[in-house]
Parts: C-alpha cells; structure tokens; sequence
C-alpha cells in the first residue's frame, strides 16, 4: 500500500469534516470519524513539519555554497 500524499490526506479530513456534519451520522460512527481525522491531521501535520526541515537544510547548504 502507497503512502499517501499530503494533498490526499487533506482532502480525506475534508470528507471527514462533510461526513461528520451529517446530522444522520450516529454518535458511535462521529467518534470513530472524528479519530480518524485527528490521525490523518496529525499525519498531514507531520509531513508539513518534514518539508520544514528540508527546506532548512537546503537554505543552510546554499547559504554555505554563497559564502
């Protein structure tokens, strides 16, 4: 199985956030959602956070290459 990318995990909290503002969702079925997206959130929110470290890393290389 792929790993998804960060544009798929956006748009499955999306249809997460639609599904649980379906007032037929049942309570069981919300809480269940509701962790789901927490999870895919906080795996977008680390993808983020690796992006940030390597554009760090590439900044510090060009600015050694400059000097």
């Amino acid at each position: 199985m792929k790993n998804k990318t960060f544009e798929e995990k956006l748009a499955e909290s999306k249809a997460i956030l639609e599904k649980l503002m379906d007032p037929e969702v049942t309570l069981e079925e919300s809480v269940k959602l509701y962790e789901k997206g927490l999870s895919t959130i906080k795996e977008a929110q680390a993808m983020v956070e690796e992006a940030k470290l390597k554009v760090a890393v590439i900044e510090k290389q060009q600015s050694g290459v400059e000097a």
